[in-house]
């Protein structure tokens, strides 16, 4: 992974972290929408069903989960 990717999955991993701080949703949940955001340039709305680049995803979630356990 280059330093670019690093830059992204920490500023993701940041703002679900400032996102789950504001909220009562779940880790998995929040990530989620936070990775959409930046895919789709919006949140999700109710039944939004567009595709997000799951590597990205599950590379964010891994991070933010190992970060939380800290």
């Amino acid at each position: 992974m280059n330093s670019s990717d690093l830059d992204l999955i920490n500023r993701l991993v940041l703002r679900t972290i400032d996102a789950l701080d504001k909220s009562n949703n779940d880790v998995e949940r929040t990530c989620w929408m936070i990775v959409h955001e930046y895919h789709h340039g919006l949140m999700p709305f109710e039944y939004d069903v567009r595709e997000i680049d799951e590597t990205l995803y599950l590379t964010v979630l891994k991070e933010l989960k190992e970060r939380l356990r800290k």
